[in-house]
């Protein structure tokens, strides 16, 4: 039996949840115990349990060599003796309101123990009759609550909890997934150890936000490339995407905070923000290029110009994550990892836009002046190939 409380709107399943399939369900039994065992001696996890459910007392019935030579199979034997002790409805009575059940069972004097089964006998299907125990014998067990199946298989789960002050369930996953189930898979080869739960949410969910990320990205590309008629300019715009990642990364070593899923849906976010700074730089320095300037002096007017507003809205942006990113209360722990990725990232990919999209500007520039003398080259080249035309 298993008792929880939950306060939660919303979940996406157990922090550590492991699911264990296999066709032997005592051998699934084991590895649960064991695999629970282990789980407990992670700190911080806590509500250890798994899905298996032993059912009441039953008893099950075994059909003996002389009973299929009768020609009696185990549904013929188990619903004569369903029949005798529980009984077979014969027909119902319309009593008022009440609907009465007329059942065909055995005396109660006849059903009262266990040892009445021996003494029962059972019809053939020739229609006639043999004793119980002459045909069959029984023990008594106990039966399943639920049975769970996955393609086939039975299938066992183990969940825990995390007490996140103290450790994250990323941490531990990936500690089980090194140590403790490497050494559980040759002690149980027939077992097959899978993630599930909030892990396996968040597997599924990384490949979507991947998706969404290519996407945006793309789109972003576009808006870019329509007001600056250039295929290559929002390139360098957008090449300070990368760097913000890497500065992500470096906040959350340096807060020493796990990297989770929260962290990469900041780091998406992050995406649509630090090109802001790139965009400001590089559009300053059109627009001095359109005033008769030479790219050089144009890209660097840009950078001394807008230097005060970049770092002014990059700062101002980390100083106001500040109070988010120094908050370790359980109800907006999961908001930290969101508020280290943007104000890190911003702050890393302000300094790199300062130095990269400079570099990145001139060097587009020294191509399409390339370009222009390899295609100013080859025309004069046709045009002194060509044979004179005769009158």
């Amino acid at each position: 039996m298993k008792l929880s409380f939950d306060a939660a709107t919303f979940s996406a399943g157990e922090p550590l949840e492991f699911r264990l399939q296999g066709s032997d369900i005592e051998i699934l039994r084991t590895a649960a115990e064991e695999l629970k065992y282990e789980l407990s001696s992670y700190p911080g996890v806590f509500d250890v349990a798994d899905t298996f459910r032993s059912g009441k007392q039953e008893i099950k019935l075994e059909l003996l060599p002389e009973a299929r030579n009768l020609g009696l199979t185990l549904n013929d034997m188990a619903t004569q003796v369903r029949n005798a002790f529980y009984g077979v409805e014969a027909q119902r009575i319309q009593r008022g309101q009440d609907d009465v059940r007329v059942m065909v069972r055995f005396p109660e004097s006849e059903r009262a123990s266990v040892g009445d089964l021996e003494d029962m006998y059972i019809r053939t299907p020739q229609g006639s009759q043999v004793p119980f125990y002459s045909v069959a014998r029984f023990e008594v067990g106990r039966g399943f609550s639920q049975i769970r199946r996955l393609d086939g298989q039975r299938v066992v789960e183990v969940s825990a909890d995390v007490d996140r002050t103290m450790a994250t369930p990323e941490s531990i996953m990936a500690d089980i997934k090194a140590n403790l189930v490497t050494r559980l898979q040759p002690k149980y080869p027939s077992v097959v150890f899978e993630v599930g739960g909030e892990q396996e949410e968040r597997n599924s969910s990384f490949v979507s936000l991947g998706i969404g990320l290519l996407f945006s990205c793309f789109v972003i590309y576009g808006l870019l490339a329509i007001p600056l008629k250039s295929y290559l300019q929002p390139a360098v715009i957008m090449s300070v995407i990368p760097f913000g990642a890497v500065g992500a990364i470096v906040g959350h070593y340096v807060l020493d905070v796990q990297l989770m899923f929260f962290s990469a849906l900041g780091i998406v976010a992050l995406a649509g923000v630090v090109v802001n700074s790139s965009l400001v730089l590089v559009d300053y320095a059109n627009r001095q290029r359109r005033e008769g300037m030479d790219a050089l002096s144009a890209i660097c007017i840009a950078a001394v110009t807008r230097f005060r507003p970049i770092i002014l809205t990059s700062v101002t942006t980390f100083v106001g994550l500040i109070p988010l990113m120094t908050t370790f209360n359980p109800a907006t722990y999961p908001f930290l990892p969101i508020a280290i990725s943007l104000a890190w990232g911003v702050l890393f990919a302000t300094v790199i836009t300062l130095l990269l999209v400079p570099c990145l500007y001139m060097m587009i520039e020294d191509l399409m002046h390339q370009r222009n003398r390899l295609l100013a080259f080859l025309r004069s080249t046709l045009r002194t190939d060509t044979p004179p035309r005769q009158i």
